[in-house]
């Protein structure tokens, strides 16, 4: 026998949130275990709390953490690259994460309409559960949406900040092109000096292959190594403390040493280390066999 339809009033959108953050689970749990009704009760009581608390970690990396370990260019122009690809990998979940959620909206819309029309109050109630559970979902999605756009915010602010300490409103290919060299060279020997630092001052095979292939002899950045090391134990013998900011200059120095080196081995072997012909944001060359 078809049970009779029922007249239920469907509460808005807020109320709908309240409810399902108070609601009774009780339901769920043995009516035998009376110790768990104050375990609820006090649940329920710091869920707010702890709702407000938890909105400030949907995010996978801190600030601190994603300028220093997750971006590591030690180059500006490396490190504006690397903040863009956080950017636009942001914006794509950002964007997928839109789409979900107005399909989501649309199945809502739909289950409600289904539950006006259903007359078998058992459908009606599997309706209302699906219903709450897409509002539950909804909830839950909109955290990590909002800790998406906060990690887009602060990488384009860092992006501002990195172009200010370049002195630039732009960046080109070419710009790019032309710190690499500086970029391979740091970064080589900073880890060939992390390397050596574990291995008697010797610097590991796989650098040494680094540095071959950047041009750059082994033997003078093995020496180069060994010098630094020196100074630097020299300093804490004297009760002194080498700083970070003394290793950046050395690796300075070093690029600044070498930089000929990546060109003229590149040369060697026949290839030019920049086309600027093959390059985009730069002015257009003239063609002088095409007068016209």
């Amino acid at each position: 026998m078809k049970q009779p339809a029922v007249t239920k009033r469907q509460p808005d959108k807020n109320s709908q949130k309240r409810e399902l953050v108070a609601q009774d689970i009780n339901i769920h749990l043995p009516a035998a275990k009376p110790e768990y009704k104050s375990m609820l009760a006090n649940i329920q009581e710091k869920a707010p709390a702890i709702a407000q608390a938890s909105s400030n970690f949907y995010k996978s990396h801190s600030q601190m953490m994603s300028v220093t370990l997750d971006v590591t260019a030690i180059t500006p122009i490396r490190s504006v690259k690397h903040s863009l690809a956080e950017i636009e990998k942001t914006k794509a979940a950002l964007q997928e994460g839109y789409f979900r959620m107005k399909k989501d909206e649309v199945k809502l819309k739909k289950i409600e309409r289904k539950i006006k029309q259903e007359d078998d109050f058992l459908e009606r109630e599997l309706l209302e559960i699906k219903r709450d559970e897409l509002i539950a979902k909804a909830e839950s999605s909109r955290g990590y949406v909002e800790g998406a756009i906060r990690k887009l915010n602060f990488f384009t602010n860092q992006y501002d900040s990195l172009m200010e300490k370049l002195g630039k409103d732009t960046l080109t290919e070419e710009d790019y092109e032309e710190e690499e060299i500086k970029y391979h060279i740091m970064t080589c020997m900073k880890q060939a000096l992390n390397a050596a630092r574990s291995r008697n001052g010797m610097i590991d095979e796989g650098n040494l292959i680094y540095i071959f292939d950047l041009g750059i002899n082994a033997a003078q950045a093995q020496a180069e190594v060994f010098s630094y090391l020196q100074w630097e134990n020299e300093l804490v013998k004297q009760g002194k403390a080498p700083e970070h900011h003394h290793t950046v200059q050395w690796l300075e120095g070093c690029a600044e040493k070498w930089k000929h080196c990546p060109t003229d081995f590149a040369n060697s072997r026949g290839f030019q280390i920049m086309d600027r012909t093959s390059l985009t944001n730069t002015p257009l060359l003239k063609d002088a066999s095409d007068a016209a």
